[in-house]
C-alpha cells in the first residue's frame, strides 16, 4: 500500500482522476483476501493488484468507468460456476470490491496522501477508513492514536474497533471498512549473513518490516539489504540499548555461530516478542537449550523458540531457507491478527 500511495500522490500532482479499487470481504476461495488493493487512473491499472485474472480485469474496467462517472460504488463479483456474473475464475468463492473515486481537483486528497506518508515515515500505526456505502468521493479518512482522525467523521464505534486487520463495520445506515495500513509489528533479524541477504526481501515483499541488527561492519551495508527498514550496527550482548522488542514483534536469530545466538537468545526471552525463530539444526538445538537452562530458563521459556527455524521443505540454499522461514512467518503472523 505504501507504494500505491506513492503513486496515487504522483497522480494528483498531475492533475489526474483515480479510483481504489479496495476488496472489502471475500468469501470462499479467492485469489486476494480483504485489504488488498489497485489503483486505476482512465488509462487503466497502474498500481496494486486485487487477484488478477478475470475479476482484476473486470474491476478495471468498472474503475475506469468510475473515473469518468466520477462516482464511488460497490460491487459484488461471484466466483462460482454457472451464475449470471460468473467471471471464469478457477477458484471458487465471493469478492466485494469498493470503488472509490479520488479527484485530482479536491485539495483535501492531497492533504490526506501527504497525512499518509507522513504516518509511514514517522513509523506510526494507523487505519485507512473508507464509508463503502457511499457513492460520493468523500469517503475515506486516516486515524492514528497518535493524532486522531484525518479526513472525514467517523463514527466513535469506528474508531474503538479498529483492529489488526481489515474490518467492516455497519453504523446505522452505513457500512464502514478499515484497514491497517502500518502495523507496530516489525521482524528483527539478528545477523547479515547471507541468509539474511535472501530472507530480508522475501520478508519485504509480503508485508513484513524488517531491521537487521549486526555487530560487523562488512555485513552491515546498505548495499546487501535494500528493502530492509533499518540497519543496526550493535553490540551484540547489549541488545536492548538499541531496541525495545515489543508482543507483537518477531525475531530471526541467524548470527555467526552458537555463541552469539545464545547470548541473543538469552536477552529475547525476557522480552514479550511474539515469534522467536533461531536457524541451526536439532544437535545445536539442545547444545544451546543446555546452556540455556544452566543460566536459569525454564522448558516453558524455552518453548517459545522455534528452531531449526522455518517449515520442514527440505530446504538446502540460502534462497530456500529464506522461502520456509517466509511461510511460517506468514502463518504465525495470521495466527496473532485472529486472536486479536
Amino acid at each position: 500500500m505504501k507504494k500505491l500511495i506513492q503513486v496515487l500522490e504522483k497522480c494528483l500532482k498531475n492533475h489526474e482522476d483515480c479510483v481504489l479499487a479496495t476488496i472489502v470481504e471475500q468469501s470462499g476461495s479467492t485469489p486476494r483476501g480483504a485489504g488488498a488493493a489497485m489503483l486505476v487512473t482512465s488509462k487503466g491499472r497502474i498500481c496494486g493488484t486485487v487477484g488478477g485474472g478475470a475479476i482484476e480485469y473486470k474491476s478495471e474496467c468498472v474503475a475506469k468507468e468510475l473515473v469518468t462517472l466520477k462516482e464511488s460504488r460497490l460491487d459484488h463479483f461471484y466466483l462460482k460456476p454457472n451464475q449470471v456474473q460468473d467471471l471464469g475464475m478457477v477458484c471458487g468463492g465471493d469478492v466485494t470490491i469498493y470503488f472509490q473515486f479520488i479527484s485530482s481537483n479536491r485539495k483535501e486528497n492531497m492533504e490526506l496522501v501527504q497525512c499518509i506518508k507522513n504516518k509511514y515515515d514517522k513509523d506510526e500505526q494507523f487505519w485507512l477508513i473508507q464509508e463503502i456505502t457511499s457513492h460520493t468521493e468523500d469517503t475515506w479518512s486516516v486515524f492514528s492514536k497518535e493524532e486522531g482522525e484525518k479526513g472525514g467523521n467517523i463514527p466513535s464505534e469506528v474508531i474503538d474497533n479498529l483492529r489488526d486487520k481489515p474490518y467492516q463495520q455497519k453504523v446505522g445506515e452505513k457500512v464502514y471498512f478499515s484497514v491497517p495500513l502500518q502495523s507496530m509489528s516489525k521482524v528483527y533479524i539478528f545477523g547479515g549473513g547471507h541468509v539474511s541477504q535472501a530472507l530480508v526481501p522475501v520478508l519485504s515483499t509480503v508485508g513484513f518490516h524488517c531491521i537487521v541488527l549486526e555487530d560487523r561492519e562488512e555485513f552491515c551495508r546498505p548495499e546487501l539489504f535494500p528493502t530492509a527498514e533499518k540497519l543496526m550496527l550493535i553490540d551484540i550482548s547489549k541488545i536492548s540499548q538499541y531496541i525495545e522488542i515489543k508482543e507483537k514483534d518477531f525475531v530471526c536469530i541467524m548470527t555467526r555461530g552458537h555463541k552469539d545466538d545464545m547470548e541473543v537468545q538469552a536477552q529475547v526471552l525476557n522480552t514479550p516478542a511474539y515469534y522467536i525463530g533461531v536457524i541451526g539444526s536439532r544437535k545445536k538445538k539442545a547444545t544451546v537449550f543446555a546452556q540455556l537452562k544452566e543460566r536459569g530458563f525454564t522448558d516453558e521459556d524455552l518453548s517459545r523458540i522455534t528452531t531449526p527455524i522455518g517449515i520442514d521443505i527440505k530446504a538446502e540454499t540460502p534462497a530456500e531457507i529464506a522461502v520456509s522461514i517466509t511461510a511460517q512467518m506468514i502463518e504465525k503472523r495470521a495466527e496473532m491478527i485472529n486472536h486479536a
